[in-house]
């Protein structure tokens, strides 16, 4: 079971398979095997190289860096930053495995020269795509680039290493152009019962409906993972979803215990920062060396992204309605067995896109799948919240999964079945991006 509070500083785990390399490598090897026949993976550096032990504290010192220029230099909405970390953390692991090997690098055939840093390489990577999408923020990833190549012997292998990381952001920056973000995507659905419309108390217009459009980094389509259709309005399983998020979500005389409020505040805080800093803890804890580090963020990164696309999909193409509108209109539903309340309010307020499917179990399910993946099965997962000051720690993607879905609907944000679709898709997501991406070299 979880652990409601856990010290953020408590004494680690024994560390599972990710950091032991037998075990590692057979999890590894067996993802491989399903996809030889689908993945071009180019050839291993000979064993008898030696190389210098590169500090993994460069991806975690760039992951940071990212979080506080996307989240905080730029306050981008939504799931928005997962976007823009799946860009940098692609770009940090191509320079690195194009450099040290083990994995197949993402989208490209480039291998760097042997003696190159692969910590210059990762910090010019991250600079160059951070640089480009947020060029208001120069002063923070020059300062941060400075500081990480003070790390680094002056030479050849630093010129190098700078060099080739920058071509590793160079070719994300180009496939990712003209890819659809931006784009106009119009939201023209009517108001009708069951159809999304804006909620209060601002009744914002729909948040980025170009996310639906927008060429996903891993998928060969946005809707390669789009679930069927909600329950209808008038089945057993609506009026189930309705009635438990009436009683358990309301911000007014809701049927919540203080345990329930407890981790429907724990889970409101910015989704994007707490599983950075998750993954930064991991990858610390576990003492993961830079290509193992710089791995974990590009897929739990990349998926997330994917996750935003996928999501807003789902969403733009159902129009589900949101419960805060549900209940308040109730009495249009044609369902005899809901009862309207025109004065409900959910706990939080409601964020301006349609319910179906849940987008932050979505993003739940794909990364604990990413996680359960490269760990060989427990996740070991710690979670921190700025809303509540407290550490929460999960053994396994369940434990973490169950909680994440039941906090949703005392939030009073979505019915249940989105929440548990969502969170089914998103793992989905995971496991089909493993089998194909993120591979070890042949």
């Amino acid at each position: 079971m979880a652990q409601g509070q856990t010290a953020p500083h408590a004494t680690p785990r024994t560390a599972p398979a990710m950091r032991h390399g037998a075990a590692r490598r057979a999890v590894v090897a067996g993802l491989s095997v399903l996809a030889l026949g689908t993945t071009a993976l180019l050839p291993a550096r000979a064993a008898t190289a030696v190389r210098p032990t590169a500090d993994p504290a460069v991806v975690t010192g760039w992951n940071a860096t990212a979080v506080d220029v996307i989240n905080k230099d730029a306050e981008r909405p939504s799931g928005e930053p997962f976007v823009w970390q799946g860009f940098v953390s692609a770009a940090v692991y191509n320079a690195v495995v194009g450099i040290e090997g083990r994995y197949a690098p993402y989208k490209w055939d480039e291998r760097g020269p042997a003696g190159a840093s692969s910590e210059a390489a990762a910090a010019a990577a991250a600079h160059r795509v951070l640089l480009e999408y947020f060029p208001g923020s120069k002063a923070r990833v020059d300062a941060a680039l400075r500081t990480s190549l003070g790390k680094v012997r002056d030479g050849r292998a630093e010129d190098e290493g700078v060099a080739f990381g920058r071509r590793a952001a160079d070719r994300v920056i180009a496939l990712r152009e003209n890819d659809g973000r931006g784009a106009d995507v119009p939201y023209d659905r009517r108001p009708a019962p069951g159809v999304w419309r804006p909620t209060p108390p601002d009744h914002a217009p729909f948040l980025n409906p170009w996310a639906a459009r927008m060429r996903p980094m891993l998928m060969e389509s946005p809707d390669r993972f789009r679930p069927g259709p909600p329950p209808a309005l008038d089945s057993e399983r609506y009026t189930r979803d309705f009635e438990e998020v009436k009683a358990y979500g309301a911000k007014h005389g809701s049927r919540r215990d203080a345990r329930q409020t407890e981790t429907a505040r724990f889970f409101s805080d910015n989704l994007t920062v707490q599983f950075q800093w998750s993954l930064r803890d991991y990858a610390e804890r576990h003492g993961l060396d830079i290509v193992d580090s710089a791995r974990l963020f590009a897929a739990a990164n990349t998926v997330g992204a994917d996750v935003y696309v996928m999501a807003t999909d789902s969403k733009l193409h159902y129009a589900l309605w949101r419960p805060v509108t549900a209940v308040r209109l109730a009495d249009t539903d044609g369902n005899p067995a809901t009862v309207p309340d025109q004065d409900w309010q959910p706990m939080l307020d409601t964020p301006p896109y349609p319910e179906y499917m849940s987008g932050h179990n979505v993003l739940d399910g794909a990364v604990t799948a990413v996680l359960t993946g490269l760990t060989g099965g427990e996740i070991d997962l710690r979670m921190s919240s700025a809303v509540t000051g407290t550490t929460r720690h999960y053994e396994t993607a369940a434990e973490f999964n169950r909680e994440v879905t039941d906090a949703r609907v005392w939030q009073g944000l979505h019915f249940r079945t989105s929440d548990a679709v969502g969170n089914r898709q998103g793992s989905l997501l995971g496991t089909w991006a493993l089998s194909r991406y993120f591979l070890p070299l042949a």
